[in-house]
């Protein structure tokens, strides 16, 4: 069978199978099942083939999934659960908005900061966007916040949260990409502080532009020595944790799965200080950790049955050698992966995504000489950017759900806009300066 034959029957299955309701996961799951019947079960009964396949199948799965590297998954799970359901982020949230005292726009801030914490921490943006719309956007309408002050910020979060380690999503692509780990969570960094700072610089020109936008009111103002208290209690602590974490992966003290232990550890030491670690806090947060794993892990699962299949079958290698064949430039190319990533994110999460692209996107990279962590921080950027796309980016629909009554579907596509248009322009700047991904990893070596 020609290579385009089997593309066409491999991804036309699965998302024949996703349209009609079964899950990711399952749907991977049972075209490679049948597919290592043809490829792996030989000639034979049905019931050998199917035995022979699975077997193949199996030992080839477990293989990836028993691996040191998938570590830091769980961990960094846990460690944003536990700041979650500990109280920990709460106060961090809370000793922010008093430090920023009359600062215009604060809420917006606070938002940007705090968002970005339980979504890096999370490894979800679609709970980060859940959790801040129903936390933030209430009382940023009650104080007179305009929609784009409000809405915008929580939906702009994601970015920052893909690149900034700890990021249990970095983790796995750089697992399904086979790229160093470590090197793909530092590369994050300067790229998220640069989108952060856009971000400030945004909120601020938009206040500045439009007073009323984020109107002030009165607020206790907290005493120099009141803040000082608040910014050694209640923030640094959380923050040195994380930066802790990026600290022993950058200098080569401990792999990115001790960092995450460390950094377990971490949390769970400042919730005895603070005396806020419970059985109930404890219990939540491994039952929100084990259940995010267990959808990872059943992806890494499907990704490595679905590459091993589609190399075996020569469908991958068919689309590389016909791609190249023509004379298109890299940066062309980058541009057509970018678009697809964009259109995916419309229908589908983050994880299904990874595990339909990364395969044949990632040798596609390499054909075109694209350095793998710079094409990784890229893919990163193009995933969470396609989950704010208006009209159909999932993260629009999540906010619809938890936003006050009387939103309009238009009003948060509008306040999506300038947020996403700084991903973008992000994205223009780490191609035309890979040293801003490139650096930071090259430094740490």
């Amino acid at each position: 069978m020609e290579w385009y034959w089997t593309l066409s029957i491999f991804f036309g299955s699965i998302l024949g199978l996703m349209i009609i309701g079964f899950p990711v996961g399952v749907a991977f799951l049972a075209v490679n099942i049948v597919a290592a019947m043809v490829y792996f079960g030989g000639n034979g009964p049905l019931l050998l083939q199917l035995e022979r396949g699975v077997g193949t199948l199996a030992g080839n799965a477990f293989g990836s999934m028993a691996n040191f590297a998938l570590v830091p998954i769980p961990m960094f799970l846990l460690m944003g659960e536990l700041f979650f359901h500990t109280g920990l982020a709460n106060r961090m949230f809370n000793a922010i908005e008093r430090l920023m005292g009359r600062v215009p726009a604060r809420l917006s801030y606070v938002t940007v900061a705090g968002g970005t914490a339980f979504a890096t921490l999370s490894g979800s943006s679609m709970g980060s966007t859940a959790l801040m719309g129903t936390l933030m956007v209430p009382e940023m309408t009650k104080r007179g916040y305009k929609k784009r002050m409000s809405i915008g910020p929580i939906l702009g979060t994601g970015g920052i949260a893909m690149l900034i380690p700890p990021s249990a999503l970095a983790v796995l692509l750089g697992t399904l990409a086979e790229l160093d780990i470590g090197a793909l969570l530092i590369a994050g960094v300067v790229p998220g502080l640069i989108l952060a700072v856009m971000y400030a610089i945004l909120i601020y020109v938009m206040a500045k532009l439009d007073p009323e936008a984020a109107p002030p009111y009165d607020v206790e103002m907290a005493s120099w020595g009141e803040r000082i208290v608040l910014l050694l209690r209640d923030v640094v602590p959380m923050i040195s944790v994380v930066i802790g974490v990026i600290i022993l992966i950058m200098v080569g003290w401990a792999t990115p799965s001790e960092a995450a232990a460390f950094g377990c550890l971490g949390v769970v030491f400042l919730a005895i200080v603070f005396r806020s670690l419970s059985i109930e806090a404890l219990w939540k947060s491994l039952q929100g950790a084990t259940r995010v794993t267990v959808v990872a892990l059943l992806i890494i699962f499907g990704s490595a049955t679905f590459s091993k299949t589609l190399a075996f079958s020569g469908g991958s290698n068919g689309l590389i050698e016909w791609v190249t064949a023509f004379d298109i430039s890299a940066y062309t190319m980058l541009a057509a992966m970018f678009l697809i990533l964009l259109l995916l994110g419309m229908f589908m999460d983050q994880l299904s995504m990874m595990l339909l692209t990364v395969p044949i996107f990632f040798p596609l990279a390499l054909q075109y000489g694209f350095d793998p962590i710079w094409f990784g921080v890229i893919t990163l950027l193009a995933m969470e950017i396609s989950f704010t796309t208006p009209p159909f980016g999932l993260l629009l629909f999540v906010m619809q759900g938890v936003a006050p009554p009387g939103t309009r579907f238009s009003e948060i596509c509008i306040a999506a806009i300038p947020f996403m248009a700084c991903a973008m322009l992000l994205v223009l700047l780490i191609v035309a300066f890979p040293e801003i991904v490139t650096w930071l990893p090259s430094v740490s070596r």
